[in-house]
């Protein structure tokens, strides 16, 4: 654990990241926002254009500063790129998700460990969180689904970030994909994310979104 003149050295620090970054940006402007939400699409077909192994490192790193409870950070990845491994994935997918994933150049396992809280000194360092999860599965299963679904969403925001296009996928059999790609361990699988570079050509008109009145309140 570190001690206080050590906490209070990196605080300080943090305390004038935060402030440095909003002199230097404030927001973001209209057209970056539709990159990565307001006027991006889910896309299914795709072109041969590959994904590097940078690219994939690049979009974790930005995936990885985003907010989790306690910093638990639980999601786990296995990017699958070979015909080999997308073949094992395959066995798992509904038959109108096997050629798109197939065709992608990378599919990601969006997954979650559910003893993260074991990894806690390390990423809480500064008070020993443990035993609010330990001897508790029901509690860290819900903590580690939960914030896994929070990194796989900035997954996909880092993608579209970096000039990636995406499809989340979640017509599979999660049991299936357990046993084919994590067992023996503590990880389970959560959804699919294809990446690559889209054939715009599949697309079809974007479908309806609610108004904020129709499921918003101010109270």
């Amino acid at each position: 654990m570190e001690d206080g003149a050590s906490l209070e050295g990196l605080r300080q620090s943090a305390q004038d990241d935060v402030r440095a970054l909003r002199r230097e940006i404030t927001t973001l402007s209209d057209a970056q926002i539709g990159l990565i939400l307001t006027k991006a699409r889910s896309h299914y077909a795709w072109t041969d254009r590959p994904v590097s192994d940078d690219m994939l490192h690049k979009i974790f790193d930005i995936m990885k500063m985003g907010p989790t409870s306690m910093n638990t950070c639980p999601s786990r990845i296995i990017f699958v790129r070979s015909k080999a491994g997308k073949e094992r994935l395959a066995k798992a997918l509904k038959p109108a998700n096997v050629p798109k994933v197939m065709n992608a150049p990378v599919t990601a396992i969006i997954a979650y460990d559910v003893n993260f809280w074991e990894e806690l000194p390390r990423l809480f360092p500064h008070e020993d969180r443990r035993s609010h999860f330990k001897d508790k599965p029901a509690h860290s299963e819900e903590t580690a689904f939960r914030n896994s679904t929070l990194q796989g969403a900035y997954f996909m925001i880092g993608a579209r970030a970096l000039g990636l296009d995406i499809g989340a996928i979640s017509g599979f059999d999660n049991a299936v994909v357990d046993a084919e790609f994590f067992a023996g361990t503590s990880v389970k699988s959560n959804f699919l994310c294809n990446l690559g570079y889209a054939d715009e050509a599949a697309l079809f008109q974007r479908l309806p979104r609610f108004d904020f009145d129709d499921v918003c309140e101010i109270i």
